[in-house]
């Protein structure tokens, strides 16, 4: 088995999840009680964030670079960025780092190609719906239109997430806010929605409603434990 390596605290809630989902997934895979072999570093959200709205992608790089480099002398055998937002800095982690990052938005492409679908909506933070970092690689790469939401509803989506779903608070407001939102995407010709926030699949649930909704935390831990076990 590969160690799969972590680089997490954005926030602690969904990183949390990664931790479970990775783990069940070897237990499943493997049986008994196995585990995955991994290693994480945590970063402080709290620090992070005000350089996020300050536009300072320099600061948090460097941030990202010392925690992803300490996971690599950790014996991590790749790296997992447990955050959707951040891939916006994949490539420049990549640049500083010797191990492969498995790339989130690649793994969510993958299903959506295997579903056939060719547009798809996507929610996140403001910097992920509204930035080109996601969109472009979802069509330059893969071959999938994004549709985004309003400007309001990217404002609301935005606010939810860092005022609710970053300190554990689920409101059922805001699920059905959300759901509001999804709908629209999909009146706009959206085939499945994204759910390009990892603190979102806390949120909002499959079964709740009628459009494919793609949990990119779930496909992200999914697809390191079949890294890490060789079967990708």
């Amino acid at each position: 088995m590969k160690t799969i390596g972590l680089l997490g605290g954005m926030t602690c809630e969904s990183s949390v999840e990664y931790y479970r989902l990775i783990n069940d997934g070897a237990r499943n895979k493997l049986g008994g009680i196995h585990s995955a072999q991994s290693i994480m570093f945590s970063v402080d959200f709290g620090e992070i964030h005000p350089e996020m709205e300050m536009e300072r992608w320099d600061l948090v790089l460097d941030r990202l670079v010392t925690g992803a480099l300490s996971v690599q002398r950790g014996g991590a055998d790749f790296l997992v960025i447990c955050t959707n937002t951040m891939h916006k800095l994949a490539d420049e982690i990549a640049g500083n780092i010797e191990i492969p990052i498995l790339n989130i938005i690649d793994v969510t492409a993958d299903v959506i190609k295997a579903r056939g679908f060719k547009s798809v909506g996507l929610l996140g933070t403001r910097f992920t719906m509204t930035q080109d970092f996601y969109k472009n690689r979802l069509l330059e790469k893969h071959g999938i239109d994004t549709l985004i939401p309003s400007d309001k509803d990217v404002s609301y989506i935005h606010q939810v997430i860092m005022e609710e779903l970053t300190v554990g608070v689920i409101s059922p407001k805001s699920k059905k806010g959300y759901w509001e939102v999804i709908n629209k995407l999909q009146d706009q010709g959206a085939e499945g929605v994204i759910l390009g926030c990892t603190e979102i699949p806390l949120l909002v649930k499959q079964d709740e409603g009628n459009i494919p909704l793609f949990d990119t935390t779930l496909l992200h831990a999914q697809a390191a434990v079949d890294l890490a076990l060789g079967e990708m």
